[in-house]
């Protein structure tokens, strides 16, 4: 088993100085090639009641495609997670030489909001730092979090890397990058009273461009039925190119989504890139509305996740999943685009990009 151990200490002080975007540093777009995929092992049964140990299947076929061509780190509380982690993911058939274990705790399983985010310079001595932003569960929604808010720090130390700690709350999938200095956002996550309500919107802004290396912020409005994130654009609107984004829409005129999709997709129409060009935006439909124990759940297949092999899609046994599935795949001619069933890990409200976060090669 490929285990590394807890870093030694638990509370260091950052090991980077300045603003990260003044010396040169800044986010890749996702469809650049990756070192690795980082994940946080489920294990809290409160984030699917009653259903957990349904997750496992589609979860470790996930690990198993992403695996066939990057590294793929996974955060354990400790050795006894790391071996039953290992047996499960190894009975599903993946390459365990390129699954590494890292002993870090976590409350949850949401790598994309807690994990680290790595900017890069290939001009840098330090090619690569991590810069850890606050993190509150989604506006104090789930406590406690604690050891999630810890994960980058930790990270940092483990593979020697400088990182920088942000006084902000700011959560991976509530933004997206285009790599050229473009980043996606909405309104009803950054700008809500529960994440930084001392900061004004153009002071956000300042920290999206100081902290993630951008110059064009583009803002959406709200996000769709059931995403109790406030908003997070990963469940609306993605970069598959660095002109072109896909924005989920909804052509029933009865169903909640209906208008504020809508309405995202009118902006996105007179919103342009850093060099001053119309987006190419294309229509992703969305899957009919699903409710467990009387929640909307926050199906949706922008929640796609890029890796160096594959575009792996969250699908739901809907007629709109193949459409789906052939409309990604036209942006991706040198990635295989593949559906894994989400009905399970779904019930989480979140799907494969909520659980992941790429490490970008340099």
């Amino acid at each position: 088993m490929n285990l590394v151990e807890a870093p030694e200490n638990p509370d260091p002080k950052p090991t980077f100085e300045g603003i990260p975007a003044e010396k040169g540093y800044y986010f890749p777009a996702e469809f650049a090639e990756h070192e690795a995929t980082w994940l946080s092992w489920p294990h809290n049964p409160d984030t699917w009641p009653g259903k957990i140990e349904s997750i496992f299947p589609a979860y470790t076929q996930f690990i198993k495609l992403v695996a066939e061509g990057e590294k793929v780190n996974i955060n354990v509380g400790n050795k006894k997670m790391a071996e039953e982690a290992y047996s499960v993911i190894e009975k599903a058939g993946a390459d365990m030489n390129r699954i590494f274990f890292y002993l870090n705790p976590t409350n949850d399983a949401w790598c994309r909001d807690h994990g680290p985010a790595f900017l890069v310079n290939p001009e840098a001595d330090h090619n690569k730092i991590i810069v850890d932003w606050g993190y509150n569960a989604w506006g104090e929604k789930y406590p406690p979090y604690d050891l999630d808010d810890a994960i980058p720090r930790r990270i940092a130390l483990q593979k020697k890397l400088p990182f920088t700690i942000v006084d902000i709350v700011m959560e991976g999938g509530s933004v997206d990058f285009n790599g050229k200095g473009t980043v996606l956002t909405t309104t009803s996550c950054l700008l809500n009273e529960n994440r930084n309500p001392h900061l004004t919107k153009e002071q956000i802004e300042e920290y999206l461009r100081g902290f993630y290396g951008v110059t064009n912020i583009l803002w959406l409005g709200d996000g769709i039925v059931g995403d109790d994130t406030d908003g997070h654009i990963d469940d609306l609107t993605r970069f598959v190119n660095e002109g072109t984004v896909v924005t989920v829409v909804e052509e029933d005129s009865s169903d909640e989504n209906y208008q504020p999709l809508r309405e995202n997709l009118e902006r996105l129409q007179i919103l342009k890139t850093e060099e001053g060009k119309p987006l190419n935006v294309v229509e992703l439909p969305m899957p009919s509305a699903r409710y467990y124990q009387g929640q909307r759940l926050p199906c949706s297949y922008a929640n796609f996740y890029i890796c160096n092999n594959y575009v792996i899609v969250p699908v739901f046994d809907d007629p709109n999943d193949e459409k789906a599935l052939d409309i990604l795949q036209n942006y991706f001619p040198n990635r295989k685009v593949v559906g894994i069933n989400s009905i399970d890990i779904i019930w989480g409200l979140g799907s494969f990009h909520c659980l992941s976060q790429q490490e970008p090669k340099v």
